[in-house]
């Protein structure tokens, strides 16, 4: 990022919240971050088409029983897009936003200008870590909304049967549907934290990306394993997936408020970690 592309920060936007504006419309106004959103809306996308174009639904035993659905209720799309989108396409992005937060403009040459402005240390990191946590709500919702979309386009749209075999009106499922996209945002915070501190360790945006998505495959692959049972509750994807609580009547609130316990135990970690880092790194000189 040039300092072109940064509107001038005056006294006053260095206060809080206009200069956090200032970091929101910089990320969204990049061509990455839109083809990103883009990538994420086309995944329930290609899901819908994939099922509307077989020529029956799957056989009994045969296919996944999602997809099944899918052909009944395109309000399903959203769920499967998202559930497919959980494991690398989200954290993905997540990991590329988080990454490039301070690495980018060191990398850059704008981030000795940004604490020169003066927009101070702290509050620059937090600036930084609150645009990341837009970009991870901005993203669920890409995948919900797409599969929303597409799915009342293409098939039959009705009461949705639940988990636990109750059946829910549409306007339900559309608020289960926002508490879902809630939830695995709220998941996605501690990897943002992690990419923000690895961030402040190197002035290369692409090695701090290429780590943080390199752990949220780690910690996947070692919550799988059945030796580390003592490991899972600590790591940071183990609740990635507990949003199908959700879709039960009634609702099981457990998953969701021990992944906010287990994410805001990561934020204040590696925020810490962070903080330490960033406020005596020599970027001034």
């Amino acid at each position: 990022m040039s300092p072109a592309d940064r509107p001038a920060l005056s006294n006053r936007s260095v206060l809080g919240l206009p200069l956090l504006a200032s970091e929101i419309s910089v990320l969204f106004r990049r061509r990455r971050t839109w083809a990103m959103l883009a990538s994420l809306a086309l995944i329930p996308v290609l899901i819908a088409l994939a099922v509307r174009l077989t020529s029956s639904r799957p056989s009994t035993g045969r296919g996944p029983a999602f997809l099944d659905q899918v052909s009944q209720n395109g309000l399903f799309v959203s769920f499967v897009g998202l559930l497919v989108s959980v494991p690398l396409f989200l954290p993905l992005t997540v990991g590329v936003v988080a990454g490039d937060t301070i690495a980018g403009e060191a990398s850059a040459g704008t981030l000795r200008y940004l604490l020169i402005a003066p927009a101070g240390r702290v509050r620059l990191l937090v600036v930084k870590y609150v645009a990341t946590a837009v970009f991870c709500v901005a993203g669920t919702l890409a995948v919900a909304v797409s599969g929303a979309m597409i799915g009342a386009a293409l098939f039959p749209i009705g009461p949705v049967t639940l988990l636990s075999g109750d059946s829910i009106a549409v306007g339900d499922s559309i608020v289960r549907s926002l508490l879902i996209a809630a939830y695995i945002s709220v998941s996605l915070l501690g990897l943002s934290a992690i990419g923000l501190f690895i961030s402040t360790m190197t002035d290369v945006p692409v090695g701090a990306m290429a780590t943080t998505i390199v752990l949220s495959v780690v910690s996947q692959v070692l919550d799988s394993l059945p030796q580390l049972d003592w490991l899972h509750p600590w790591l940071f994807s183990h609740y990635w997936l507990g949003f199908a609580d959700l879709s039960r009547q009634p609702i099981l609130w457990d998953s969701f408020g021990s992944n906010l316990i287990l994410q805001a135990g990561y934020i204040l970690v590696f925020g810490a970690l962070a903080f330490g880092r960033f406020t005596t790194k020599d970027i001034l000189s």
